[in-house]
């Protein structure tokens, strides 16, 4: 429903905020007492239903009504009432067993109560956060979800994560302090923790404590987070979560946080997430696509931190808009673009918000922004001049030009002057040009967009309005009924203006007044034009009809239906037209409608397009004037139809006058006006209906139905009869009047004036005058013909029951509700579930009865409607509604004023709002009572729904689902019907009823499931029935609709069902709550307070319902295997039975035996569907009889004998070292396993030790293990039967080991998760039957069943967990040789599934358990036995169980390290890739993040040490480095040399392995390597270079992806100074590309130190001169890159510094010898002079849309150039063209910027002969 405005300005004490539109409806003050009634009917019913623990259907029932009226009258209670609801409904949500269903019910309605926060003080209300957290905790990352023991709805995540928003402002002070003891703990990095952690905090921290407070808010939290946020280098998933906290914390406490230190930084980092291509040849690392921040909360985090007294911010964000402005040219395209454009439309509209917030908000409780940090006119200035011109590129790009004009449309609120001359400048040419389209659609949507702040002008743009006669004037041409989307926003164009002005003529106000403003008298003189404009834009449209008239001959197609397009045009030109007529004078209304009547007259249309326009554009001109414009039309009219009907023939003809028809068309358009002005021609209009209502011709007797219809209408509904700009109109004399002050004024809610049409008794007599001629003699006709009294014609019942349905929709309002006894004992309730009924402003009058027989025949259609509308429509369609109300939203949104707010919209915007609330309310009868009458009807519709005919069927069941959905309990009341079709005991069904009854039970995609109720009753009878249809004799698997019908209602069962409760306890808590509610005044309830006996029955029956409920539940299981069990069943129901009773498995309740009996049955199925249901249903079933193991609380620190630290510190310290592995001290006896502390969960004790920490008891005080077949419980020794059983086993094994899809397979969690289950529960008991089996397996190396094997090996290692030590060592001594054989085996198909394998065994789980594998696996990972494949292999599955341990296992990877070392040369390519991502691993834990103690695991900086070492040979060595090992050669030690190139290879992969995963890089370390990899990199693009080239140019394009810290940015610098001077010029070459990416990648960082930009900047400009062409050529590239994007300036020093080197004498040409070789060393003046060149190049083509006031002069000195020597002459030409190519688009703009003599010597140059040099 959508959201309901709320008036700001009552007092305090006042009820909360109402909806204001209430006051301005015709019965406006009878509101009051009603929503008083109502109020006070919800809060007595809703108290009682709770304190009578009924929380269904009596409290969903009464919560569902709270909605309805927040809907209907806004917050309209007391705070004491609205607090009461929030802590009622609180209450409500956070019951722990609660089902999830009525759970998202309440959430919804709290969170609607907690909308508006303003209401609201922290005073006033205090929710705690750990029930929300429970919550979460219990559903988001619910243990048993995966399991299928839970099933929960796909939105359940949103609405949790929103009603936490919702209460966060109202979170206790100390919560922060409580949220940081909790969930710092998981802060591990490595581990997923992090992400939850990270989330909570985000999702739960409280930002909005007041000023006083924020030492228990942000202070305690600040550093701490946006240190590691500083610190981390590569956009781990996390890192977007702390974004948005931060972005939060900085809207709310604007002026509070200094942001300044970190903005170079915050600026870097949302630069690079826009993941914007740059450099020439770059590889983007993919993680960067998914993980990039989110725009809308970057954009919240830059407009909070605007303004300030250091403009720090604004400053950064030019250079932002600066640095990635050429994006936004269209001529750019590709992913990045999207996010570019998100950012330019949320920038405005965030400082538009702020703007609100700080200058016209009224002052709430929350903490307002210090004058010291509001925005000052100065700033908004400054930022409308920083972002204008990336928009104003953006108006023409790629995606369209919608962002670029809702960011004008916010942009012209604050500087109309900035923002709208440009647009302007561009909108004319675009009016004028012919030929480029997209030019005038896209300037014409942004002028739509900056409509209002143009027209209203204001005193900073006064000359705005007199721009808006020329542009309507030459927008007119737009109406061009060749081109559909141009015609479209023209007619959007010319209406928007037209509301905003009312067209006047003042001109003769200039006699007569003199104290005119300039601006005024030229705007008087102007509005002359308005005549000439309504009448040209008619011109236009005659045009645009008669065109459409003249494509189709429409006569003979009979298409019944406008095309789509034609319908948009249609309603485009008559909303247009009524706009203007509406805001017309007198005078030129009188002109208009002349010209439009004899239009009207002079031709005949078709009736179905050109048709209805013309009568559209009529209705639009009586419409604003009724009196004047009826005189007109309807005498013509009715004479013309009595004259073409005077003959009794015609009415007898199939094919009707063309005349006649267009007549009667225009006669039933033109009489949907104000019923008051009609009444005067009834007696015309009543013979004319006589005449045609009975016309033969179906076409003809239609439209006369219409005439009929909208008579009715317009008498008796309630509308407003205008809409003017201003009320009261323009008829007003100019001496009293003046309209020019009205241009663009927004309306007065307070003084809207609303003239509204109430129908008198006249009309309700003329109404019942026409119901009692047309509508009487039908339905006694109808009566007749049904008890077959009268005979009639299959075409006579149609046009019988289309003047009844016409004359029902026309008089819908005024017709009473349906009679009737409410249908009762549906739902058993002990709270009354009246309806409570609305006034609508009509007393209802006549009551009609319906009696039809069902008549065979296509009338069926017209009976359907009937039906449809008697149940549902009461004066308006709820579809119609919601359409309108969303154009509503649409129209609202492009002309609001966000900056004023206060509902400043335009008075025809406000008149809509109050129409829809008027129709909300006629609206707002679902949830109505269910009648025996409804009852009738709802089965006749059921009837129609099951019916012969396909296309009854399905528009009958669209309109049963509607009326399901309507009334209170009905399906209940249907089910049962539905399912009698479903029966296999019945003969009579047919095929077609069959379907029907399917299509009934599945439901449209939005309304009611009828197979899928979330209640119990109506599950037991709809499941078991569509099993069981499967032996209907109606049902044939042949038909594949009928197949598909079963499919899709699985499909939705599965998709749609959630778990439905069992226990439906209501806590104290809440009751005392409900008691407070029922006791509350204003409005004060008058029911009693319960007696003791009726709380006893309430407890009684809540007692019986949850009895209930359970034997409901275990009934419906049993039923469904009683339908599996029947015999012949077809496959597919067996099938599906199952799929239901797997939904059937609950945490709460064991599944009964029978059924657990039948799932462990099905493991050995035939068919593969079945056993892989029965494999998760087994799981799960084994996680329900899983027994608690029971947990004691200990001290971490004194186990390990070390105080707590101080302050928080993360990683290794003394008091989390007992949890490394340490192989001295390995639990390898009894006792030591017994004494040992096992922490199983990896995050433990990294960052902080949580509160209590808990580990597992010892052994005695768990459950028994061994246990003997008797001491098990039934359910349990079924299993144990069967898992004994070694055929079953066998059987089991043989499935499992099989393929399923060839190639597909991976390892299997679900199998995993049951043999886990089976060694948790039942221990070793199954180990005998098995290890025959593992046996055999591991030494096949098939894929499948080396899947297999690994899948039960996981299973054992992690079920063993709580196994004693004999047993785990028995284990061990079984599984070692297993594995051993295993991975020496291991193929290509099956090294992922070990990996996977041995990863899934050491999750969570602490080292010290698995010594066995972990030294197993250490033995000799690189033995070279089984050749360099296996090796690989060995590597991965090790680095898999490694990498679950992260820092839990320095030793190990100590080990490792010391391990590979040696073997780095390997000269297998595939074992160097393994080895690079094992070393990843390896340094993973060193990382640099603040606070955080250094690593006990290897750290990088050692290792990088002893490798430069081994490559100083490398280092030292001139020559180009050739890779010319080859592979094979292997044999003998090689010289250092090669040595040193093997281990590059290894090392090279290792940082393209760690470039995306490692935390933070270590950059120092890396550095060291540049030099060499500027060497080895090619330069040109080219993939037939070796593997080691390739490697090291991607290699540094990572690198230069790098984020750097400002510490490292010096030696980095350093280190490319360096390779300067080197004397390979592939370095030099290479060092270029690397600056290009490095510097835009951390720009802010860079601009920020001055010493570095003058450092790049002469590294570029020396490296112009250098002595190789490319390398030159390269720095001219580079030097355009950094200007354009503002990192350096265009400055006088640089400038003249080219032009010098201009100057630079050539050496004069030698006579040459023809012989003798060509002097190849250019001289040293030439290069100069060349370098001179380029750089002059370089800023030219760094501005490539724009000519800054440099370039001409700097083209004429480029142009002297054109006939130096090569290469000069060469560059030159490049220039030029390129110069061409990107200013030819708006060349005649750039013109301007040249003088005469300079265009001259331009256009020489670019249309030159040196072309064909």
């Amino acid at each position: 429903v959508p959201g309901v405005p709320s008036r700001r300005g009552a007092a305090a004490s006042a009820p909360g905020k109402e909806i204001v539109y209430n006051k301005l409806l015709p019965y406006g003050e009878r509101l009051e007492a009603e929503a008083g009634r109502f109020l006070a009917q919800i809060k007595g019913n809703l108290a009682r239903a709770v304190q009578l623990q009924e929380l269904w259907p009596g409290g969903l029932f009464w919560t569902r009504k709270l909605s309805t009226y927040i809907r209907l009258y806004g917050r309209k209670f007391s705070k004491e009432d609205h607090v009461l609801f929030i802590k009622l409904l609180y209450e409500l949500v956070t019951i722990p067993k609660l089902e999830i269903s009525m759970m998202q019910g309440f959430a919804r309605l709290l969170i609607n109560l907690l909308k508006k926060k303003e209401l609201l003080s922290r005073d006033d209300l205090e929710l705690p956060w750990r029930p929300l957290h429970e919550m979460l905790e219990r559903i988001l990352y619910s243990k048993t979800e995966h399991l299928g023991l839970n099933w929960f709805p796909n939105s359940v995540e949103s609405v949790l994560k929103t009603l936490v928003k919702s209460c966060r402002p109202y979170f206790p002070e100390d919560a922060t302090a409580e949220m940081l003891d909790e969930w710092r703990p998981l802060m591990c990095p490595f581990d997923v923790t992090m992400q939850k952690a990270i989330t909570y905090f985000e999702l739960f921290l409280p930002t909005t404590l007041p000023p006083e407070l924020h030492h228990k808010g942000f202070r305690l939290w600040f550093d701490e987070f946006i240190g590691l946020w500083v610190s981390v280098q590569n956009l781990p998933q996390w890192e977007g979560h702390l974004v948005n906290l931060f972005a939060r914390l900085a809207t709310d406490n604007i002026g509070y946080i200094d942001w300044d230190p970190y903005v170079p930084k915050i600026f870097t980092r949302i630069l690079r997430s826009l993941n914007l291509p740059v450099g020439s040849n770059q590889v983007v690392v993919p993680r960067f696509l998914t993980n990039a921040y989110d725009v809308g909360h970057a954009v919240m985090w830059i407009t909070a931190m605007m303004g300030g007294p250091s403009k720090l911010v604004q400053k950064h964000l030019s250079g932002l808009f600066n640095s990635i402005a050429s994006f936004y040219h269209p001529s750019n395209n590709g992913r990045w673009l999207n996010k570019l454009m998100k950012l330019l439309q949320r920038l405005p509209s965030g400082v538009v918000r702020r703007l609100h917030r700080e200058r016209y908000k009224k002052t709430t409780w929350l903490t307002p922004v210090p004058d010291s940090h509001k925005l000052t006119d100065q700033d908004v200035t400054d930022f409308v001049e920083c972002i204008i011109q990336p928009v104003l590129l953006a108006m023409f790009s790629k995606t369209g030009s919608l962002e670029a004009a809702q960011a004008l449309q916010n942009l012209a609120l604050m500087r109309p002057e900035l923002v709208i001359p440009p647009v302007l400048e561009k909108t004319y040419p675009a009016l004028e040009t012919l030929t480029e389209p997209h030019q005038l659609t896209a300037t014409l949507s942004c002028v739509i967009g900056v409509a209002r702040s143009l027209v209203s002008g204001g005193k900073w743009f006064r000359e705005g309005p007199t721009h808006m006669l020329p542009l309507l004037m030459r927008a007119l041409p737009g109406v061009d009924p060749n081109d559909f989307s141009k015609c479209m926003i023209t007619f959007q164009f010319i209406a928007t203006f037209s509301t905003l002005v009312p067209l006047v003529d003042c001109s003769s106000v200039l006699q007569e007044r003199d104290d005119l403003t300039e601006v005024e008298r030229e705007l008087c003189s102007a509005t002359a034009e308005f005549e000439d404009f309504v009448l040209q834009f008619m011109d236009r449209c005659f045009g645009l009809i008669e065109s459409s008239t003249l494509e189709q001959t429409r006569e003979e197609t009979e298409t019944e239906k406008m095309t789509h397009l034609e319908s948009l045009v249609e309603l485009g030109l008559s909303s247009t037209f009524s706009t203007i007529l509406t805001q017309c004078s007198k005078d030129i209304f009188k002109v208009a409608l002349e010209k439009v009547f004899n239009f009207a007259i002079s031709n005949i249309f078709e009736t179905r397009v050109a048709g209805r326009m013309v009568a559209d554009m009529c209705r639009a001109a009586v419409k604003c004037r009724p009196e004047e414009s009826l005189k007109l039309f309807v005498p013509h009219c009715c004479s013309v139809i009595t004259h073409l009907t005077v003959n009794d023939d015609v009415l007898r003809d199939e094919e009707l006058d063309k005349e006649l028809l267009w007549n009667l068309q225009l006669l039933s358009e033109i009489t949907r006006v104000d019923g008051k002005k009609l009444l005067p021609y009834r007696e015309q209009l009543g013979k004319i209906l006589q005449r045609t209502l009975h016309l033969t011709c179906k076409q003809g007797y239609i439209l006369s139905c219409n005439l009929l219809h909208h008579l009715l209408r317009s008498a008796t509904l309630i509308y407003p009869t205008e809409y003017c700009s201003v009320p009261g109109g323009f008829d007003k004399p100019l001496s009293e009047y003046f309209p020019i002050k009205d241009w663009g004024k927004p309306g007065d809610l307070w003084n809207l004036d609303i003239q509204w049409h109430v129908p008198s008794a006249e009309e309700i007599n003329f109404a019942f005058y026409l119901l009692d001629t047309f509508l009487q003699p039908e339905l006694t006709r109808l009566e007749h013909y049904a008890i077959g009294k009268l005979e009639m014609s299959r075409d006579d019942v149609q046009q019988c029951l289309a003047i009844v349905h016409n004359c029902l929709i026309g008089s819908g309002n005024v017709l009473p509700p349906l009679k009737g006894e409410r249908v009762a004992h549906l739902v058993p309730s002990l709270v009354s579930l009246e309806e409570t009924k609305l006034y609508t402003g009509v007393e209802y009058v006549v009551l009609i009865l319906f009696c039809f027989a069902t008549h065979n025949s296509e009338n069926y259609m017209f009976l359907l409607r009937i039906i449809s509308d008697v149940l549902q429509f009461q004066g308006s369609h709820k579809h119609e509604f919601d359409s309108r109300w969303k154009s509503f939203n649409l129209v609202k949104k492009s002309m609001e004023n966000r900056l004023q707010g206060k509902k400043q919209h335009i008075r025809a915007l406000l008149i809509d709002r109050v129409m829809l609330q008027h129709e909300l309310r006629t609206l707002t009868m679902e949830g109505c009572e269910y009648k025996t009458s409804h009852q009738e009807m709802i089965r006749d519709l059921l009837c129609l729904s099951t019916s012969s005919y396909g296309q009854v069927r399905s528009k009958a069941q669209q309109a049963f689902f509607t009326a399901l959905g309507t009334y209170n309990f009905c399906c209940r009341d249907i089910i049962p019907l539905v399912l009698e079709f479903l029966r296999p005991d019945r003969q009579d069904v047919t095929q077609q009823q069959f379907k029907g009854a399917l299509y009934c039970l599945l439901g449209n995609h939005s309304g009611v499931c009828l197979a899928n109720l979330h209640d119990w009753d109506c599950i037991a009878q709809t499941w078991p029935a569509i099993v069981s249809s499967g032996l209907s004799q109606a049902m044939s698997l042949e038909k594949p609709s009928i197949v598909r019908l079963f499919d899709d209602l699985a499909e939705k069962i599965h998709r749609q069902y959630e778990t439905i409760g069992l226990d439906f306890a209501v806590p104290d808590k809440c009751i005392e709550i409900a008691v407070m509610l029922q006791r509350s005044e204003h409005p004060s309830s008058n029911f009693t307070a319960l007696c003791s006996e009726e709380i006893q029955l309430g407890i009684q029956r809540q007692k019986e319902k949850n009895a209930e409920a359970l034997r409901n539940y275990e009934n419906l299981v049993n039923m469904l295997l009683d339908c599996v069990e029947q015999r012949n069943l077809p496959w597919k129901f067996e099938h599906i039975s199952i799929g239901f009773l797997s939904l059937l498995l609950r945490d709460d309740r064991i599944l009964p035996v029978r059924a657990v009996r039948f799932f462990v049955q099905c493991l050995n199925h035939d068919a593969i569907v079945v056993r892989k249901v029965a494999i998760s249903a087994v799981a799960g079933i084994l996680k329900q009889l899983k027994r608690t193991h029971k947990k004691v609380p200990i001290c971490p620190y004194e186990i390990s004998g070390n105080p707590k630290p101080s302050s928080i510190q993360a990683g290794d310290r003394l008091d989390n070292q007992w949890l490394h592995y340490d192989s001295r001290s390995l639990p390898k006896t009894k006792e030591a396993w017994e004494s040992c502390c096992f922490v199983e969960k990896t995050h433990w004790g990294y960052y902080t030790w949580p509160q209590t920490m808990t580990i597992y008891a010892p052994v005695e005080q768990q459950p028994k293990l061994g246990r003997k077949r008797d001491e098990l419980t039934e359910a349990e020794q079924i299993i144990y039967d069967h898992f004994s059983d070694p055929k079953f086993v066998e059987q089991l094994i043989k499935f499992l080991s099989l393929e399923d899809r060839k190639g597909k397979d991976k390892f299997n969690p679900r199998r995993f998760c049951l043999f886990k289950g089976l060694f948790r529960n039942f221990d070793d008991a199954f180990l005998p039957v098995l290890q025959p089996h593992l046996e055999r397996l591991v030494s096949d190396s098939h894929e499948s069943t080396q899947r297999c094997v690994a899948e039960i090996i996981a299973g054992l290692i992690r079920g063993s967990k709580h196994w004693t030590f004999e047993k785990v060592e028995k284990l061990w001594k079984l599984l070692c040789p297993l594995l051993r054989t295993a991975l020496s085996n291991i193929t290509v198909e099956t090294y992922n599934d070990w990996g996977t394998c041995i990863a899934t065994s050491c999750e969570s789980r602490d080292p010290r358990k698995l010594h066995w594998l972990f030294e197993l696996l250490l033995e000799s990972p690189l033995s070279g036995e089984g050749g360099s494949f296996v090796d690989a292999c060995r590597l991965y599955v090790l680095q898999g169980g490694l990498a679950q341990q992260e820092w839990r296992v320095p030793e190990l990877l100590h080990r490792l390290l010391k391990y590979l070392e040696p073997k780095l040369t390997q000269v297998y390519k595939n074992v160097r890739e393994r080895i690079g991502s094992v070393l990843t691993y390896i340094f993973m834990i060193d990382v640099s993040l603040p606070n955080t103690a250094a690593t006990k695991s290897p750290r990088v900086h050692e290792f990088t040490t002893r490798i430069l070492e081994n490559l100083k040979p490398l280092m030292e060595a001139d020559e180009e480095i050739q890779n010319h090992v080859m592979e094979e050669n292997g044999v003998g030690e090689q010289d250092e040399r090669t040595q040193g190139i093997k281990l590059l290879k290894t090392i090279l992969k290792w940082l393209m392995a760690s470039a995306g995963r490692s935390f933070s890089t270590a950059v120092t370390e890396q550095l060291q390597l540049l030099p060499l990899f500027f060497k080895i990199a090619p330069v040109e693009n080219d993939n037939s270079y070796d593997e080691l080239k390739r490697d090291a140019k991607m290699c540094l394009s990572l690198m230069s992806q790098g984020l750097l810290y400002p510490q490292q940015v010096p030696l980095v610098l350093q280190v490319l100074k360096q390779t300067a001077r080197s004397n390979s010029w592939h370095a030099r070459y290479t060092i270029l590309t690397y600056l290009q990416t490095m510097v835009f990648y951390n720009l802010f960082i860079f601009l920020n130190n001055e010493e570095a930009v003058n450092d790049i900047r002469w590294l570029v400009i020396k490296l112009l001169e250098d002595e190789q062409l490319e390398v030159r050529e390269m720095a001219a590239t580079t030097l355009s890159g950094l200007l354009q994007c503002n990192f350096l300036t265009m400055d006088a020093p640089m400038q003249t510094h080219f032009e010098q080197l201009c100057k630079m004498r050539l050496p004069k040409k030698r006579k040459r010898d023809l012989g003798s070789a060509v002097d190849t060393i250019p001289s040293g003046d030439l290069v100069k002079r060349h370098a001179g060149v380029l750089g002059l190049s370089a800023c030219i083509l760094s501005s490539p849309y724009d000519v800054p006031t440099w370039m001409p002069q700097l083209l004429m000195d480029l142009s002297a150039h054109l006939n130096d020597p090569q290469p000069i002459e060469m560059t030159v030409k490049k220039t030029l063209s390129n110069f061409r190519r990107t200013h030819h688009d708006n060349w005649q703009e750039h013109k301007q910027q040249f003088t005469d003599d300079q265009l001259l010597v331009l256009t020489d140059l670019l249309v030159s002969p040196c072309y064909y040099a």
